[in-house]
């Protein structure tokens, strides 16, 4: 089936190696561009929100006011890759894309669908590397893709900056004053990222030890309670806001040392989440916001001016104080036992 390239006519046609190793036919500048996942849309959106065909899902009203508003009412799309793929090729070529993009693992699993779907449909289907460390090198070879060089090129340096300046801080801090952390995930707060989760890489990134590491390798996993007593973590982060404020008077966790000295944090999460949700180029501010949350006396000032400069050069949008206000609401201090 002969389908994508020829939706609206022959058009010229160049290779294109992606970050799995393979040569995709690509359009000479795609402008009609499909995300295959989250991570991918996140990046797509922060380079070039003028040529995503959709969202993974539709935002909510709260993410809307984080969005460009021209990008706010895109159609759902459905995924194509990752856990609980929801879009399939009757619906993928109903959109009319010229590119699919993949943002994530380029492990064999992911080379192997992505070469599925483009046998399928037609349609080239590139692979960019997800992992944190590459963000800065996704975003060039994004450009590449796209034609935008220039316009990557300034987020693909804000993006070594950003972890440049965390990283020379972190540098001076000693092993013994790196915080253990648990990530808890999910409404009891029970889901977690072992060793060597993309989930949790944040934590390697500015110095902090997962507790949940001592598990073995993995990606989620959900734990007992006992298991989290026994770790007794210094700090804990979390994405459910009524987890965070019922955690000081559940029995099951206000004995933890986190909970005691106040040291839960709330994972902001607007318009995408600032440590996960999904693991993509989203996760640049989280640093920042991380590293203020785990070492204060080393970050003390400067997160609301770096939170409105990030909103502005990557999702888009300039924020107001209440914005700003909402984002960081229990990310930077923990419930009072």
């Amino acid at each position: 089936m002969l389908v994508g390239f020829g939706l609206s006519g022959p058009v010229e046609a160049r290779p294109f190696t992606d970050a799995a190793g393979r040569t995709v036919e690509v359009p000479e500048r795609p402008t009609r561009i499909l995300a295959a996942g989250p991570p991918a849309s996140v990046l797509l959106y922060t380079l070039a929100p003028d040529r995503m065909v959709g969202w993974i899902r539709s935002p909510t009203a709260e993410e809307k006011a984080y969005l460009a508003p021209a990008t706010r009412d895109l159609p759902a799309t459905g995924r194509l890759s990752g856990r609980g793929g929801t879009a399939n090729v009757e619906a993928v070529l109903g959109l009319k894309p010229d590119l699919i993009l993949d943002v994530g693992s380029t492990a064999p699993t992911y080379v192997s669908l992505a070469d599925r779907v483009q046998a399928q449909t037609g349609i080239p289907y590139v692979l960019l590397d997800g992992h944190f460390e590459k963000t800065a090198e996704s975003y060039r070879h994004l450009g590449a893709l796209l034609g935008l060089e220039a316009p990557a090129a300034d987020l693909a340096g804000a993006s070594e900056a950003a972890v440049a300046d965390v990283a020379r801080v972190i540098a001076t801090v000693p092993e013994e004053r790196r915080p253990r952390v648990y990530y808890a995930r999910g409404p009891k707060g029970l889901e977690t990222g072992l060793g060597g989760s993309i989930n949790v890489e944040l934590l390697g990134v500015v110095g902090a030890r997962n507790v949940a590491a001592a598990a073995g390798p993995g990606g989620i996993a959900t734990v007992s309670p006992e298991q989290v007593l026994a770790w007794d973590p210094d700090v804990i982060l979390t994405q459910e806001a009524g987890f965070r404020r019922g955690i000081a008077q559940d029995a099951l966790w206000s004995g933890l040392r986190a909970v005691r000295a106040g040291r839960v944090y709330q994972v902001p999460a607007l318009p995408f989440g600032w440590f996960d949700a999904p693991p993509g180029a989203n996760r640049l501010i989280g640093i920042r916001w991380l590293a203020q949350v785990l070492y204060p006396d080393l970050f003390p000032i400067g997160l609301e001016a770096a939170t409105r400069d990030f909103y502005r050069r990557f999702y888009h949008v300039d924020l107001d104080d209440g914005q700003v206000a909402a984002l960081l609401s229990g990310a930077v201090a923990g419930p009072k036992p």
